[in-house]
């Protein structure tokens, strides 16, 4: 009989004693990553009684609370622009949690980050009701209204699905994430219940997925821009801008019995051209070949090197998806891959990203989107400090990439349009292709402007007006001009 009540008392000690560590494992080790669940509407309760701090940018009110009449104290509102930033800053729902900066963060926002404990406490001494710190971004307002506009505009036919990235290459700082579709996120940060619930049921309805930053959380296949990359290789393994490469309208694809063909079977001139050439008519045939010559290590260290590293940014500030080659098994793979096709995959700031990388002289600088963190006493808990990310290639390089993109801008933009007067763009446009049939491609551009701080990449992936024969010269190319001539008559 002692036996089975030993056994028995042995066994209820194991068991309180596995549910205080159970116990302790939640409340005390799992406490900061469940507060910071975004699904704890309990968390978003409390914290609406509360004041939540700002997001702004250049000057402007992107998100805010203010005093409500309703059941909670405060409500969420967004009163700049708010389609046109919504992908990027996100929302604050009491019913949908965070997204966007709003979920990046949101610690800091809402009170709770360990920076703000000295406020905390000043607060809670004083009987002051605890507020928010405030957020500051890089992007330019201006700029990003310009490009949200143009990709509702598309070419003159409506909204297209697409996105653009702007950059500041000497710095890293983000001016324009513009996403389209995008949504309302007034609507979803309603305390009206009906109200979220409709706009929460029409972009779920949407293929085009409004939620979705498709600047940063969108990669695609980026076709001839990744001939940036390529010949930036071949560049530092020797070749020179007047190198002789084939002008040939096709030819067979590595280890296979495949002949590959330019885009659209156009001809790059027959025999032997220059790389200068190759590079300003886009010919995939030299390309092709080239990467043959510099070979998949070298061809893959500089595509690291320009951050195609399928990682993503470390400190962008909300999410993103990796941009990278996937696969590189053979000679085929590294062939599609330096024409952009495979398995290579980009987002449209890490496009922008290489754009900014030669503009700057070869040095790769990390994006970021938090230009500054302020407490509710405006005291600066954390300013903005550059993140060099090491260089990439040499100046020299970096200078006749520049001059070769100068060349490729002055074929694409007699074709495309909107040309800005008086600027010399540099600039590399793509067309890839995907899917089957008559799927339209994926158009690209990507481009700075040598001597000003400015780079920007425009991503279409589909849309009115767009077929199968739709190029970057035609489509995103005026798209970016006109987003840099934005930038360019600020100042920016």
């Amino acid at each position: 009989m002692n036996t089975a009540i030993r056994r028995v008392a042995l066994a209820a000690i194991v068991m309180v004693v596995a549910l205080l560590a159970q116990l302790t494992w939640v409340q005390v080790f799992r406490a900061d990553e469940l507060r910071a669940d975004a699904r704890n509407t309990r968390m978003l309760l409390d914290e609406y009684s509360r004041q939540r701090g700002q997001i702004t940018a250049g000057g402007r009110v992107l998100a805010m609370s203010q005093p409500s009449d309703g059941r909670y104290k405060f409500v969420r509102s967004y009163p700049t622009d708010p389609a046109a930033f919504g992908p990027t800053v996100g929302y604050y729902s009491l019913e949908f949690a965070t997204a966007g900066v709003e979920q990046s963060q949101d610690a800091f926002l809402n009170g709770s980050d360990d920076r703000l404990l000295s406020q905390r406490i000043s607060g809670l001494i004083s009987g002051r009701t605890p507020q928010g710190g405030s957020v500051e971004l890089t992007l330019d307002p201006v700029a990003q209204k310009v490009a949200y506009d143009a990709l509702q505009r598309g070419a003159g036919q409506g909204p297209v699905v697409g996105s653009v990235a702007a950059v500041r290459p000497s710095t890293g700082e983000v001016l324009t994430l513009a996403s389209s579709p995008a949504f309302d996120p007034n609507a979803l940060s309603s305390q009206d219940p009906d109200t979220r619930a409709a706009e929460m049921q029409r972009v779920e309805a949407s293929a085009d997925r409004p939620l979705l930053n498709h600047a940063t959380q969108q990669s695609l296949p980026p076709g001839s821009t990744m001939k940036v990359v390529t010949t930036a290789a071949a560049l530092e393994a020797g070749m020179g801008p007047d190198t002789p490469v084939s002008g040939a309208d096709r030819t067979l694809l590595p280890g296979t019995a495949t002949y590959l063909q330019n885009y659209a079977g156009q001809t790059c001139g027959g025999g032997t051209v220059t790389l200068r050439t190759a590079f300003e008519l886009s010919c995939n045939v030299p390309f092709v070949e080239m990467s043959q010559e510099i070979g998949a290590e070298a061809f893959t260290d500089m595509a690291e090197r320009f951050g195609i590293d399928g990682t993503r940014p470390t400190s962008l500030g909300v999410p993103s998806a990796p941009s990278g080659l996937g696969r590189m098994e053979d000679d085929a793979q590294l062939a599609m891959s330096a024409i952009g096709q495979s398995d290579v995959r980009m987002t449209t700031l890490a496009n922008a990203m290489v754009a900014a990388t030669v503009s700057n002289g070869g040095v790769r600088m990390e994006p970021q989107l938090v230009k500054s963190l302020t407490a509710p006493d405006l005291s600066v808990i954390k300013g903005y400090t550059p993140d060099d990310a090491g260089r990439a290639f040499s100046d020299d390089v970096a200078g006749q990439l520049t001059d070769l993109m100068v060349a490729a801008e002055n074929h694409a933009a007699a074709s495309g349009g909107g040309a800005i007067p008086g600027v010399t763009i540099a600039s590399k446009t793509g067309t890839a292709e995907h899917g089957a049939g008559d799927a339209a491609p994926y158009t690209w551009y990507i481009a700075f402007v040598p001597g000003q701080d400015v780079a920007v990449a425009v991503a279409i992936e589909s849309g009115p007006g767009i077929t199968r024969d739709t190029v970057g010269a035609t489509y995103a190319g005026p798209i970016g001009r006109e987003v840099l001539g934005a930038l360019l008559e600020g100042g920016r």
